[in-house]
């Protein structure tokens, strides 16, 4: 696959700052975000809102860092040994991912990325963690919905968004290649969008160990809603829960 030749130059990453893991298989571990931007998917969940990274994907702003930025809050924070590759869609940028890899090959670092399967990428090195996202029906655009950024969502935004919705070709290729998966779909809190879960995951043949279900919601109030509802269906139903701890601890704040 191709690499980055020229470390200094910016990159479709918008956002690199250390944290700590907050869905997932993975919660609680301090890791380095690298957020880039730019995103196949539209997503809107009604009351729950908007892709809670809106700025990378409906309304996406310009990369700002260079992969020896990158290579700076490594050295800076030696004592973290993970990387969530999040977005946005990171697998719009194969050379971005690629080099990726091998930096976490050198320094023995577990990537994690967040994908919702459109696109498979055949790394050099696998990457460590798939989390994977499938958008399921409840994410399609309302027409009319008014944007972050008060545009109207229309028939455009809505095509867009299901070019490459649930491409299972390629989100079993994926699963297949990489070293490791989970499961993790957003939940509405209806009957409609747990059975569309649940085929998902039957027809891809995951475990309910490696399913982990979040909550929709992009604000802090939409999530304290929503919690109870996903604590209880997951004890009935056998799945895990992951929340978004993030979006609870500091609400829509960037960069945490």
């Amino acid at each position: 696959m191709k690499r980055i030749e020229d470390y200094d130059k910016v990159l479709p990453v918008l956002e690199l700052y250390r944290c700590v893991q907050s869905e997932g298989s993975r919660f609680g571990r301090p890791t380095i975000a690298v957020r880039t931007t730019g995103c196949t998917h539209r997503c809107f969940f009604g009351e729950g809102g908007w892709c809670d990274s809106w700025y990378t994907s409906i309304h996406p702003e310009k990369g700002t860092f260079t992969f020896n930025d990158i290579i700076k809050i490594y050295d800076d924070n030696p004592h973290i040994k993970e990387m969530m590759l999040t977005g946005g869609s990171p697998t719009m940028h194969p050379a971005l991912v690629n080099e990726l890899t091998h930096f976490a090959n050198e320094r023995d670092i577990i990537i994690t990325i967040e994908t919702e399967g459109s696109h498979f990428l055949d790394t050099d090195y696998p990457i460590s963690l798939i989390s994977l996202s499938p958008k399921f029906s409840n994410s399609i655009p309302v027409l009319g919905a008014i944007t972050p950024q008060g545009k109207v969502a229309d028939e455009r935004m809505i095509k867009q968004h299901n070019k490459f919705r649930l491409n299972y070709e390629k989100i079993r290729q994926t699963l297949d290649y990489h070293k490791d998966y989970h499961y993790k779909p957003v939940w509405d809190g209806t009957d409609e969008n747990l059975k569309e879960i649940e085929a998902f995951r039957v027809k891809m043949e995951i475990p309910k160990d490696k399913t982990y279900i979040m909550p929709a919601g992009d604000t802090r109030e939409t999530l304290i809603k929503m919690y109870p509802l996903v604590f209880e269906m997951c004890a009935e139903k056998g799945y895990n829960m992951t929340g978004r701890d993030h979006i609870i601890a500091f609400d829509t704040e960037r960069g945490v």
